[in-house]
């Protein structure tokens, strides 16, 4: 049993963060990690990947089918089952999360930030803005993690996304924020494993190289960049597989964080629970 950060890098493309992701690689590369390729569910949209990856089930089934649907989760998704077993929850996130998880709509006086115990996220600090630096994003999340040290923490910056729709997954201004991501998560990695965390870092979706569309990046559907993200498992002691060629389904996410939580898994997970060992 661990306690567990999630990073949702929003837009995280598997074959850049490949690329770019120094440290992250250099663990995987001497097996001090885990890396999987996910294959990401569809649509390749951002409020219903938020939901399967706390849920581990498709979108045809939880029913966020668009980023417009503005309500909260119908199904067991991991900050329920969390709360509802004892454990603490926090996120810092894009206000998606506080619409699916705690209350919708979103009201930024009420909800940007939350600290409610009755809530399934029970620390919450949710942005608004889409151009909310990444920064700050990293910095609120290291400051659930020292503040609360809770059982599940949620850590998503979306800078990715927004350079990403502006300039493509191919362009210089991603590529360096992909690096920037790498940077920040490697500096967080040895106050989390002293407090005992496993770290997971994934993308809910990718991003399209600009040329494929004309100007800028998409995603949405099947193509393979704005499909495919990266799944690095970083254990407190340090120990993995290294990369795992077989790629993974998208669904795996949720209930391998309630397996790690020490939690059972409700009958609507059905994808296997990934093994770093």
């Amino acid at each position: 049993m661990s306690k567990v950060i999630l990073f949702v890098c929003d837009a995280l493309r598997d074959d850049i963060a490949a690329q770019h992701m120094g440290y992250l690689e250099h663990l995987v590369e001497a097996k001090k990690a885990t890396r999987w390729t996910v294959i990401g569910e569809l649509p390749s949209m951002s409020r219903p990947m938020y939901e399967t990856l706390h849920t581990g089930v498709t979108s045809s089934v939880h029913g966020v089918v668009n980023n417009s649907v503005a309500r909260t989760s119908i199904m067991p998704n991991v900050f329920k089952l969390a709360v509802e077993a004892g454990k603490t929850t926090a996120a810092a996130a894009y206000y998606f999360f506080s619409e699916l998880y705690n209350r919708a709509p979103y009201d930024i006086v009420r909800d940007f930030q939350t600290d409610d115990e009755s809530l399934p996220i029970q620390h919450g600090r949710f942005y608004r803005s889409d151009e909310f630096p990444d920064l700050e994003l990293f910095a609120l999340g290291a400051m659930l993690m020292t503040r609360f040290t809770p059982d599940y923490l949620l850590i998503h910056p979306g800078g990715l996304d927004l350079i990403g729709e502006r300039e493509g997954g191919d362009s210089q201004a991603y590529r360096k924020q992909v690096i920037y991501h790498d940077d920040k998560i490697s500096s967080m990695l040895p106050k989390a494993h002293a407090l005992g965390y496993t770290v997971l870092v994934t993308g809910d979706h990718g991003i399209s190289d600009s040329a494929a569309v004309g100007v800028g990046g998409v995603h949405g559907g099947p193509l393979a960049q704005a499909r495919r993200v990266p799944l690095y498992f970083l254990p407190p002691d340090m120990t993995g597989c290294g990369r795992i060629e077989e790629p993974v389904s998208q669904l795996s996410v949720a209930p391998t964080v309630l397996s790690l939580l020490g939690l059972a898994r409700p009958d609507t997970m059905t994808a296997p629970v990934l093994s770093a060992r």
